[in-house]
């Protein structure tokens, strides 16, 4: 499965687990210019915004680990440009969906509030 193609279905995945958990999804894909946010959702009084990765192996690491402070400054920047464009005031969250594709068996670890807003300047 080339890289696309596991990716789509790893966000496949994702959406579905979430709306199984009561997430109502907005959005997927969204893009603010260079920038992109996989997953937007509402959980309760939360919106939730879920980056997704996905891997074919867990060898090398947990495909949650590429999700690294360089890749939280462009969610968060991305997430900030969403609640303004769309004058949106409400608790906002920052989960992970680490998916691991092996064959046509899956495994995946949802990880609520995996990370917080770094102060930006």
């Amino acid at each position: 499965m080339d890289h696309n193609t596991l990716g789509k279905k790893g966000e496949h995945l994702a959406v579905e687990f979430l709306k199984s958990k009561g997430h109502n999804i907005i959005d997927t894909n969204w893009r603010f210019h260079h920038l992109e946010i996989d997953i937007i959702s509402i959980d309760g009084s939360d919106i939730v915004f879920t980056e997704v990765k996905t891997r074919s192996s867990d060898k090398y690491e947990q495909p949650y680990l590429a999700v690294n402070d360089n890749k939280i400054r462009r969610i968060v920047i991305a997430a900030d440009s969403y609640m303004k464009q769309n004058q949106i005031d409400m608790e906002v969250r920052f989960d992970i969906i680490s998916i691991v594709i092996n064959n046509e068996k899956h495994d995946l670890d949802h990880i609520p509030d995996a990370f917080y807003p770094p102060l930006l300047r």
